[in-house]
């Protein structure tokens, strides 16, 4: 690989996920201090629950079923994607988490309308929202990453080239602050590392705050 290039680095997010908020910054810091590349995938712990409603908090099991808020956004972006290219996926998607995270706005109608606006994106795009036009690509977008670790896992999944050629993929790493400079990068040389190993699976400690946001 030339000095100049850059390892491609696919991250696979929900709009509606805070903790794939916090590790989608920290990425984009990862971009500034390693050569590396993002690029940007809508998955949907919509899909991911569909199964799995009778077993969920009955509030989170609300937004999961059709009509319920976890589908509104990753529609409009899988709608932008087909429409206006896979550019406009990380550019939505950042508008989208700032008004849903950083803002406090929340999922709504009004807060996906101001991020379309934030993105440079067409309007009429929200109309999306409610509907099941590109499901069939939402859903093949879901597989491909969750093909990649399982379905023990929910957003982000990362996946990077490996030395052998094939894709090295994670899910995570979920953390607090989103870490900056010279933190980002070696969170990132560690967790490249681990995930490398063949058999190895998981480190977890008790999350003892919530997402923290600039």
């Amino acid at each position: 690989m030339s000095e100049t290039a850059k390892t491609p680095a696919d991250f696979w997010f929900d709009p509606l996920c805070p903790w794939a908020w916090m590790t989608s910054r920290w990425m984009l810091e990862v971009e500034k201090v390693r050569p590396v590349e993002v690029r940007w995938h809508v998955m949907s712990l919509a899909v991911l629950n569909e199964d799995k409603l009778d077993t969920l908090p009955a509030e989170y099991a609300e937004n999961m079923r059709p009509g319920g808020k976890a589908w509104g956004p990753v529609r409009v972006v899988i709608a932008a994607q087909q429409l206006h290219g896979d550019e406009a996926v990380g550019r939505l998607y950042t508008a989208l988490g700032t008004r849903f995270h950083n803002e406090g706005l929340g999922v709504t109608p009004e807060s996906i309308a101001a991020a379309l606006d934030d993105a440079g994106l067409p309007a009429e795009l929200i109309e999306y929202a409610g509907k099941d036009t590109y499901d069939t690509q939402l859903r093949a977008s879901h597989k491909e990453g969750i093909d990649l670790v399982g379905q023990e896992v929910g957003t982000p999944v990362i996946a990077v080239p490996g030395a052998d050629g094939e894709q090295i993929a994670f899910f995570g790493p979920v953390v607090t602050p989103a870490p900056k400079g010279e933190q980002a990068a070696k969170l990132w040389d560690g967790t490249l590392m681990v995930a490398s190993i063949p058999g190895f699976y998981e480190i977890k400690r008790t999350r003892t705050q919530p997402p923290l946001f600039d």
